[in-house]
């Protein structure tokens, strides 16, 4: 497993911060040692727990598509759009630099599709294709964005794209981004399955997670990476455990496995499984951190410079410079594990989210039966411990109903009124094996002559 090979490796510098624990100081705190940003929140409270330069302006990359899903999830709760609404790709969308989906001008999809392919691949025609169907245009896009990150008081936040590619004026710094998590998680819990998914399948072709602690740290239910030479490997994670979920943002990272390990370390301690995290005091919460006047780092040089290139990756694609971070590990920045954490380092491992299928999307208007496309639109209860990369919420069994009657489950991505739902034609076709139609069909030729009571079938909906 040559990525958990990256993660548990450890330097012979990282022996000299054993006495660097006496005086109060953990790996989080050396600032000298390290160029990157690290805050841990708590979701509930917004206490703040762990911070390391969370105030700093920074270049946020693809964590930019938080505040695009955020203004998207505002237009669903406005009923502006609706998941089921038909967005059309533009030429807009078609320029733009991978990661992306790479559909032809004119192809149209959901807005349930494309956020998916959003968050999972991080596409950046997507975030296109999401800001044209809500706003008209980029332009008003942005500034909605905008409007909505001075709202939520993110100081230090300004974006002038829907999707982080490399722009000077798009900046944005660790408390924002925490701020932003915080209200993505408080204010759309219905919407919170889109976070966690490990994977996506469209057509043949799997697109996984982007995010690897879903695949590498129990508990881990969000959110989202990031990656330009500029910025560095960005990562706004979340993880739940025992009813706690904490936010760990990572800001310049120099490579995808570093950010990783940096994210995990922040929530050990987030979990008390940190014997040290007693030293440190309270440091209020998120809102009150004071942001700093200065311009964001430039990373390039670290990550990207000296001609270093590698193969791309999914990390590589995000900002659109594919190929020209170094390989990881090649630049001397191997992941510094305390001796503390030495001992759960099962903790990070891989093949937590195998099992489980990937979600299905597609192009084109919603499809009845489309395996995996079960909606995000039942609430997570707020204290209910979170599976990991857990898969989307199973609907509630409708109301016991004559097999004929009975409406697809498969149907409700999204609720409607029971007037048209009653206007709902059946799909053409004989009923697809394991569908609701069949099992009525099924049930209708095996029932006995003369029940007492008339036979009640429940609906599956369990999503492949």
């Amino acid at each position: 497993m040559p990525f958990l090979q990256k993660l548990l490796v450890v330097p012979a510098s990282a022996l000299a911060l054993t006495a660097a624990a006496g005086l109060g100081l953990t790996t989080l705190d050396v600032r000298a040692a390290r160029a990157d940003a690290l805050l841990l929140v708590d979701v509930d409270t917004g206490k703040v727990i762990n911070e390391q330069n969370s105030t700093y302006p920074w270049y946020p990359a693809s964590v930019t598509k938080l505040m695009t899903t955020y203004v998207t999830l505002k237009a669903l709760r406005d009923r502006r759009i609706d998941l089921e609404s038909l967005l059309t790709v533009s030429p807009n969308a078609v320029a733009q630099q991978p990661s992306k989906m790479g559909f032809k001008v004119g192809t149209r999809l959901t807005v349930d599709n494309a956020l998916k392919m959003l968050l999972v691949h991080s596409a950046n025609d997507m975030a296109v294709v999401l800001a044209e169907g809500v706003s008209g245009s980029i332009e008003k896009f942005t500034g909605q964005m905008n409007a909505e990150a001075q709202r939520l008081g993110m100081a230090q936040t300004n974006y002038v794209n829907p999707n982080g590619l490399p722009a000077d004026e798009q900046v944005t710094s660790a408390r924002d981004l925490a701020i932003l998590a915080r209200a993505l998680i408080l204010e759309f819990p219905q919407y919170d399955y889109y976070w966690h998914i490990a994977s996506i399948r469209l057509g043949k072709r799997i697109y996984r997670n982007t995010n690897k602690l879903i695949d590498a740290f129990a508990g881990t239910d969000g959110m989202k990476t990031g990656f330009i030479c500029a910025s560095g490997f960005n990562l706004v994670a979340t993880a739940t455990r025992s009813g706690k979920r904490l936010i760990a943002v990572v800001l310049g990272a120099k490579s995808s496995a570093s950010r990783a390990v940096k994210a995990a370390q922040l929530f050990e301690r987030g979990f008390g499984t940190d014997p040290l995290s007693w030293l440190v005091p309270s440091q209020g919460t998120v809102d009150s951190l004071q942001p700093i006047d200065a311009p964001p780092p430039d990373m390039h040089e670290d990550v990207c410079g000296n001609n270093r290139r590698r193969l791309a990756t999914e990390d590589g694609e995000e900002g659109g410079e594919a190929g020209t971070a170094p390989t990881e590990g090649a630049t001397g920045d191997l992941p510094i594990l305390p001796p503390w954490s030495l001992r759960g380092v099962g903790l990070l491992t891989s093949g937590l989210a195998a099992g489980i299928p990937p979600v299905e999307v597609y192009t084109g208007p919603v499809r009845n039966s489309a395996p995996g496309a079960a909606p995000a639109v039942a609430p997570v209860p707020k204290k209910k411990p979170l599976a990991v990369a857990a898969k989307p919420p199973a609907a509630k069994p409708a109301p016991a109903a004559e097999p004929a009657a009975r409406p697809n489950p498969a149907l409700v991505a999204h609720p409607k009124p029971a007037a048209a739902a009653s206007m709902a034609k059946p799909s053409p076709g004989k009923p697809s094996p394991g569908s609701d139609n069949a099992a009525a069909a099924t049930a209708g030729t095996k029932a006995k002559p003369a029940p007492k009571t008339p036979l009640q079938i429940t609906p599956k909906t369990d999503p492949q």
